[in-house]
C-alpha cells in the first residue's frame, strides 16, 4: 500500500505557494495547515455577484465575470467543506438559481453570457439553453446536504427525480458526478437506493478501471473521493487500492498533480493544478493514504 509521507505534503504547499490561486492556498491550510474557515471564506467572496451568482474564472474554463451556474456548485462546495453551511450567501445563491431556473424545475448548463468573454472551447449553449441534469442535480444535492430551505429546492428536486426516473437517459461522466451528489444527499432514502440500483451499470460505463489510463478520463476515486458515498459501493477494496496507489504514483515532480484534460490557454493550467492537488491530498488522507 502506497502513502505519501509529512514531507510529501510540505512539497505540495509549496508547488501551491508557486503556483496555485489564493483559494486553494487557502483552502490547503485549512485541511492540512490549521487554517481558519474565515479565510477561505474571504477568498471565495470577490468571485461572488450581486445577483448571488459566482463569476470572475471561478471555474478556470469560464473566464467571464457573468454568473453561471456551474460556479455556483463550487461556491456550494468550498462553504460547505470550511462548515459554513449557514453562511448568507447560500441563500444568495438559491435566489441566483430560481432566476435562471427553466420550466420544470432545473437550471441549464451554461447560459449565453457564457460568450460575452474567454471560455474554454466546450462551453457552448444554445440561445435558449434548456434544463440539465448537471448542474442541477449536484446544486440539489449540496443544497439538502447543508440543510437549506430555499423554495428553488423543491422543484429543482423534483426535476432530477423525473430525469432519473425516465427510461431512455444516458448520463455522461458529468452528469454522473451531478446525480452522485444527488443520490447521497436527497433525503427520500427509499428512492435514492432504488434508482441507484437500476442505473448503476449506466453510470459505471463513464469510469475508466484501468489505474493508469491516459487521455481524458474519470478514474473510481472520481466518483468515490471519500469512504462512505453512495459511488463507493460501485467498486470492490481492490480496484479502489490500486487507484490509491496510483493516485501516489502519478504525483509529479514539482509535488502537485494535473488534470487529464486540455489546457486551452496558459493560465488555466496552474489554476486547475491548484485546486486538484488540493482534491487528491484530500482523497488520500480520507482513504488514510496520507501520514500524519
Amino acid at each position: 500500500m502506497k502513502t505519501l509521507q509529512a514531507k510529501d505534503l510540505d512539497t505540495a504547499e509549496e508547488f501551491l505557494r508557486l503556483n496555485a490561486r489564493l483559494i486553494d492556498r487557502r483552502r490547503f491550510a485549512f485541511h492540512f495547515r490549521g487554517g481558519t474557515p474565515e479565510a477561505v471564506l474571504a477568498a471565495l467572496r470577490p468571485y461572488e455577484n450581486p445577483d448571488g451568482g459566482y463569476g470572475h474564472a471561478f471555474e478556470p474554463d469560464l473566464r467571464g465575470e457573468a454568473s453561471q451556474p456551474v460556479p455556483a456548485q463550487h461556491a456550494l462546495e468550498t462553504l460547505h467543506e470550511v462548515g459554513a453551511d449557514d453562511d448568507p450567501a447560500v441563500r444568495r445563491i438559491g435566489d441566483f438559481l430560481a432566476s435562471i431556473t427553466r420550466p420544470g424545475g432545473g437550471v441549464p448548463f451554461v447560459l449565453p453570457t457564457v460568450r460575452d468573454a474567454p471560455r474554454a472551447p466546450w462551453w457552448q449553449t444554445p440561445d435558449d439553453p434548456p434544463a440539465n441534469i448537471n448542474p442541477t442535480a449536484s446544486l440539489a444535492g449540496l443544497l439538502h446536504l447543508m440543510g437549506a430551505d430555499h423554495p428553488w429546492l423543491g422543484p429543482a428536486t423534483d426535476f432530477c427525480w423525473g430525469y432519473l426516473e425516465e427510461e431512455g437517459n444516458e448520463p455522461g461522466p458529468y452528469d454522473t458526478l451531478a446525480i452522485l451528489a444527488f443520490l447521497d444527499h436527497v433525503p427520500d432514502r427509499k428512492r435514492a437506493e432504488a434508482v441507484f440500483d437500476r442505473i448503476r451499470d449506466a453510470l459505471l460505463a463513464n469510469v475508466a478501471l484501468d489505474p493508469y489510463a491516459e487521455g481524458t478520463h474519470h478514474s473510481p476515486l472520481d466518483f468515490a473521493p471519500s469512504p462512505g458515498g453512495i459511488a463507493h459501493r460501485l467498486f470492490d477494496a481492490t480496484v479502489l487500492d490500486a487507484h490509491l496507489d496510483a493516485l501516489v504514483d502519478t504525483r509529479l515532480d514539482d509535488g502537485g498533480w494535473t488534470v487529464n484534460f486540455p489546457f486551452w490557454t496558459p493560465i488555466v493550467e496552474p489554476e486547475w493544478r491548484g485546486y486538484i492537488t488540493v482534491e487528491r491530498l484530500r482523497t488520500l488522507r480520507a482513504y488514510g493514504r496520507l501520514e500524519s
